[in-house]
């Protein structure tokens, strides 16, 4: 075993329950204080590397392992994820999954409930992780209100609160706006600077890049230093910019009415009149908590109006929300995407739209089994599948790397050239400037039309 790194592992291997292939092969890898990228393609195994630090690998997800790894002194293969898990905190990719009391202030508690520490410290480990991550204004609020990069940011605050000695995020700034993202790596690069070790897999590099970080890619289960080969930069919108859409009708799919509207007896948008038609792609864009959700579930009729009247065109209307493991339930990939379509008739949309998102090898694959990445392109696709009147998109591209993007764009495009409506809320700006034939700002209790800008 190597000594005087935070963490290191040596000939280690590990391999599914159900894998046929080492999800991961490493020949000698060390972490040291400092920050840490990790890059790769969706489902190269980045997320199972992060896992090891915290035990997760192979504690809590079984399979066969090989090789030895330690992190904080301990090791890995012996020691029970609770008790690395005081000295290693880990922010998952869906932070839904890592909140535990129904409250925010409660919530960021959990974890110093449970090493016991006295109430009057714990109040001040709290107070300074809220403040810490910007979200002490939402201290009382119900976690279930929060928008998903608000749960970002409370995730992140639970795991501060913790003082770890090392940090693992994975995809942390995925449905952050530019403001948030700002604030966490800056977060980030301060624990870094004073001695934490941190480590981050994450697709936008566009901020965390320019920090001087260590740049690891895991490529084909191995991990190699610098960036993955297929990497691109996260501002490099020109790579999906077709140009121009002409609107090919001028039929309404929904409408929105002098609407307020909002998810926790307050209305949080109001006065809101908006209309798309048939064969267009509308952006949502604005801060955490501006609304945007609370708007497409308004759209969707999963929320209802306080006041104002919504209409909607007859057919289906699709909804993707922030966490796909909330559509994922069937035995496989293909199977979730078949209940979609189970009372259409037999279409080669289904299987063009398998193909089109690179599903097709992961059909017969459980979903819970898969990377986040390949998990969101499945929750799309049982979405997508049967051309619904009306597509409402939440964060489609959390947790996709920019090939897994591409292949969204060009199925959404072919949805909008065969007349449906797609609205899609989101933080990536490639993705609007790629798409959006009509851009909506969503924010301090309103929404409004931003002008159209101009292809270079």
């Amino acid at each position: 075993m190597i000594s005087g790194s935070v963490a290191s592992l040596e000939r280690f291997t590990y391999r599914y329950p159900a894998g046929t292939n080492d999800a991961l092969d490493i020949a000698e890898l060390r972490i040291d204080d400092g920050l840490t990228l990790v890059t790769g393609t969706s489902g190269s195994g980045k997320s199972s590397l992060l896992r090891v630090f915290n035990g997760l690998v192979p504690h809590f997800h079984g399979g066969t392992v090989g090789g030895s790894a330690e992190v904080c002194g301990q090791d890995v293969i012996n020691t029970a994820t609770r008790v690395l898990a005081a000295k290693v905190g880990f922010v998952f990719q869906d932070p839904e999954l890592q909140s535990v009391y129904p409250t925010v202030e409660r919530d960021v508690a959990f974890g110093l409930e449970n090493i016991a520490m006295q109430p009057q410290a714990m109040k001040q480990r709290v107070s300074e992780a809220l403040e810490r991550t910007g979200i002490a204004h939402l201290r009382e609020r119900a976690v279930a209100t929060l928008s998903g990069g608000e749960r970002q940011r409370l995730a992140l605050a639970g795991v501060l609160a913790m003082h770890p000695r090392m940090l693992v995020l994975d995809e942390p700034l995925s449905q952050l706006d530019e403001d948030g993202a700002r604030s966490v790596v800056s977060i980030l690069a301060v624990l870094a600077g004073a001695g934490t070790a941190v480590v981050v897999a994450e697709h936008r590099l566009d901020q965390l890049g320019s920090l001087g970080a260590r740049m690891l890619a895991v490529e084909d289960a191995r991990v190699v230093e610098g960036t993955a080969k297929r990497a691109r930069r996260g501002d490099d919108a020109q790579a999906l910019r077709v140009g121009p859409h002409a609107i090919a009708t001028n039929v309404a799919a929904w409408e929105l009415r002098n609407v307020a509207t909002g998810p926790d007896r307050t209305p949080i948008l109001e006065g809101i009149n908006l209309s798309a038609r048939a064969g267009e792609v509308v952006a949502l864009i604005g801060p955490n908590g501006g609304g945007k959700t609370t708007l497409l579930r308004t759209i969707a009729g999963l929320l209802l109006p306080y006041s104002g009247a919504v209409d909607r065109a007859s057919g289906r209307v699709a909804f993707l929300p922030q966490n796909p493991m909330a559509l994922l339930h069937r035995a496989t990939v293909a199977a979730e995407v078949a209940w979609t379509v189970r009372g259409d008739r037999p279409s080669a949309d289904t299987a063009m739209l398998i193909d089109e998102l690179g599903l097709t090898n992961l059909a017969a694959r459980d979903p819970r089994d898969l990377s986040t990445g390949e998990r969101q392109r499945a929750a799309i696709a049982a979405v997508l599948a049967g051309a619904p009147r009306v597509a409402l998109l939440d964060e489609p591209t959390r947790g996709m790397d920019d090939d897994a993007r591409d292949a969204l764009c060009r199925a959404i495009r072919r949805m909008r050239a065969a007349g449906s409506s797609i609205v899609i809320a989101t933080h990536d700006k490639n993705l609007v400037a790629a798409l959006a034939d009509r851009t909506i700002a969503v924010g301090a209790g309103s929404a409004r039309e931003l002008a159209p800008v101009a292809v270079a």
